[in-house]
């Protein structure tokens, strides 16, 4: 592989909010956490474990995430950002409005906003969802060890044709994912990423985000 054909995977990998419903089969799901595990990690505990859905098991949690969304309140297992302020609030902003663009939300349609926010619970339609936890004695390390496997698994399903969207606002619902995966207490949900094949015909996949240049990133010393 050069390094253009990573640039390329890199490139192309984006945020797929419309999926077909076709089913993934399961030895490319196997492929795609094979390639993803070897993603490094602090003394190589490799601390994320998936529960990922498929078929009838994917409906079943999406009707029940749903529902638990209309009523519950937000409980993460780790805490969401307490604000984003100068350029990460103008990224945010920009992505928001770019999204909200690509399927005709007007600004101010607090309904239509609210209804596009709901179809995280939706999985936007994924046939697939891999929700993803470390255990809770890691702490943050776990949490960054399992953030460098979610980029692995999406760069690895992106290889693969596979569109992916990892999501925060799905393990804001903690409680009721420990209970629906019997995930142990003593682990921490950390994100879901939802996966299938992308329908290219959804207006909800036709914007892409920009990205800060490495001059924006970088202090160099040296």
């Amino acid at each position: 592989m050069t390094p253009e054909d990573l640039d390329t995977v890199m490139a192309a990998r984006f945020s797929c909010r419309g999926f077909r419903p076709d089913q993934v089969p399961r030895d490319r799901i196997e492929a795609i956490v094979a390639t993803a595990r070897r993603a490094p990690s602090w003394c190589n505990a490799q601390p994320w474990q998936l529960a990922i859905t498929a078929g009838a098991e994917t409906d079943r949690f999406r009707a029940a995430l749903r529902a638990e969304a209309a009523e519950a309140p937000h409980t993460p297992d780790i805490p969401f950002p307490t604000g984003y302020s100068g350029v990460y609030q103008d990224r945010r902003r920009t992505c928001g409005w770019a999204l909200y663009d690509a399927v005709g939300v007007q600004k101010g349609d607090r309904a239509a906003s609210t209804a596009q926010a709901m179809k995280n619970f939706d999985l936007f339609g994924a046939p697939h969802c891999a929700i993803v936890s470390s255990p809770a004695e890691l702490g943050p390390y776990g949490a960054l060890d399992c953030g460098g496997f979610v980029t692995a698994f999406c760069l690895a399903a992106q290889a693969q044709g596979v569109a992916t969207i990892p999501q925060a606002a799905v393990a804001s619902f903690a409680p009721f994912l420990h209970r629906h995966f019997g995930i142990p207490d003593d682990r921490l949900v950390l994100c879901a990423i939802s996966f299938g094949y992308a329908d290219p015909d959804h207006p909800a996949n036709g914007f892409r985000t920009e990205r800060a240049t490495v001059a924006d990133i970088v202090d160099w010393r040296g």
